[in-house]
């Protein structure tokens, strides 16, 4: 039996693949065969999720204003929320923890201009409309420079993260979590709510990293990327609730749930992810 790390390896490489424009055409049996098997055990690893998180998801009610209600207080009680390690990354990490940190974070970094243009898919006109905001957006208004994937890369190429060091599990199964939502249509609600989910909640996380690397003294053109998610995320969230959202629940109450679902286990997954960073970081539980 393959361990947790072996299945998130197996996952990411399958999301590689799947990602990845090819030429070769030779072998594609071969690689049909081990990547049904593969879909496999990743619609396995989506359903384990979902049930640890079922009994809260099904609380969400069907009406689209108090779902919206149930989902914003989701920022404030959700899981994950208001972990000690990003106060202690403001004001406390040193630049080899950060390091640490960020290295993590930009290796399980799934690509989220990537994941909106998935999830659109066949999605209503207006939730589609507001999708594709976000994505050019995401993709700087046709600007290179502005693109917030390159962004990110920038960080990293500056503070010379290596990311070909061992990547924590929790941080692949969060990267294999949104791409699994996004790839497959009957989690493309779950996709809409696990988006949403971190358009809600990172505007304070990425303020509080962008605070920190200020205090170490990274230029501002360095931390762009968690400067600008600090207040751009801030609108992107009110849009994504008013005009994809509220809709589709409108329309649709039966995606409630599965929105709520998506929503969870996104969370769930980045607290997982925080946990073990505090745990190897040896960050104390209250700063």
């Amino acid at each position: 039996m393959r361990t947790e790390l072996e299945l998130h390896h197996t996952l990411r490489a399958l999301n590689e693949q799947r990602m990845t424009p090819l030429t070769d055409q030779a072998r594609w049996r071969d690689e049909l065969e081990r990547e049904t098997a593969a879909r496999i055990a990743e619609h396995e690893f989506v359903e384990a999720s979902r049930r640890e998180i079922a009994a809260r998801a099904a609380t969400a009610p069907r009406d689209a204003a108090a779902f919206l209600a149930w989902f914003e207080e989701l920022k404030q009680t959700g899981p994950g929320q208001g972990d000690p390690l990003f106060p202690w990354l403001e004001h406390t990490a040193t630049m080899e923890q950060f390091r640490w940190f960020l290295t993590q974070e930009v290796a399980g970094e799934a690509g989220f201009d990537d994941l909106v243009a998935l999830t659109q898919l066949k999605m209503p006109t207006q939730a589609k409309l507001e999708l594709a905001r976000n994505y050019w957006d995401e993709m700087g208004r046709g600007m290179e420079i502005a693109m917030h994937g390159p962004m990110l890369a920038r960080l990293a190429e500056a503070l010379e993260l290596d990311t070909s060091a061992q990547i924590v599990v929790e941080a692949i199964a969060l990267g294999n979590l949104l791409c699994a939502f996004a790839h497959n249509r009957r989690y493309a609600y779950h996709s809409v709510g696990a988006l949403g989910a971190v358009e809600l909640t990172a505007p304070g996380r990425s303020e509080m990293v962008n605070l920190g690397l200020k205090r170490l003294r990274v230029p501002a053109g360095e931390r762009q990327y968690y400067a600008l998610h600090a207040t751009l995320d801030v609108k992107h969230s009110i849009a994504w609730n008013r005009e994809v959202i509220g809709p589709l629940v409108a329309e649709y109450p039966a995606c409630a749930t599965a929105i709520a679902e998506g929503a969870l286990m996104r969370l769930r997954a980045g607290e997982r992810c925080f946990e073990r960073y505090r745990a190897e970081l040896r960050v104390p539980v209250t700063v």
